[in-house]
């Protein structure tokens, strides 16, 4: 048999692949839908967590600053009362974590390093450090609610912030749903 160039290509119709197309889009559909209705939230979540390998960073809430630190020096400041009592208040509630950033002028600068090894990061983290026993000593925060971020560069300070690190509030455990299911006696 020969083909003109007119003459159409032997085969099945379009329609029918078209047809099987959106009837397997279609199953397909369905199977996650039947799979999602089963799904432990608490299980699905803990497995994304350990399939990054990572902890879970805590939501930010406020943040606040200790700056003021000499050159080359990690001694603290004068006027930190009122970061601390700010730490204070928050860190109350055991759920909040407390994580310090010490930093350290900009690279070029070569003055606001530590002094025994001439390393930026080093006085960064000691700046971290000695603003965490501060929080310490005056009972703002526990030392297992304190956290160290990699040191920073922008600043002869230490950024603290305050993040929620927490599990859900066993109260809100107990509560209803927002919406009753349907056929539900009210």
């Amino acid at each position: 048999m020969r083909m003109t160039r007119f003459d159409t290509a032997p085969g099945r119709p379009l329609w029918l692949t078209t047809l099987a197309d959106i009837s397997l889009l279609l199953v397909g559909f369905f199977v996650f839908l039947q799979a999602a209705q089963a799904v432990d939230r608490s299980a699905l979540t803990a497995g994304i967590r350990a399939g990054f390998d990572a902890e879970p960073i805590p939501m930010a809430l406020e943040r606040a600053m200790i700056d003021g630190f000499a050159p080359g020096s990690a001694a603290l400041p004068g006027g930190t009362a009122n970061t601390v009592d700010f730490v204070r208040e928050a860190a109350t509630d055991r759920r909040i974590a407390v994580t310090l950033t010490g930093g350290t002028d900009s690279a070029g600068a070569g003055r606001d390093v530590d002094p025994a090894t001439g390393s930026a990061a080093i006085l960064a983290t000691d700046r971290a450090r000695a603003v965490a026993a501060l929080l310490v000593r005056e009972g703002a925060a526990m030392p297992t609610q304190i956290t160290f971020a990699p040191p920073g560069i922008g600043g002869r300070g230490v950024h603290i912030d305050l993040g929620f690190a927490g599990d859900r509030q066993a109260v809100a455990d107990r509560q209803a749903p927002v919406a009753a299911p349907t056929g539900a006696d009210q």
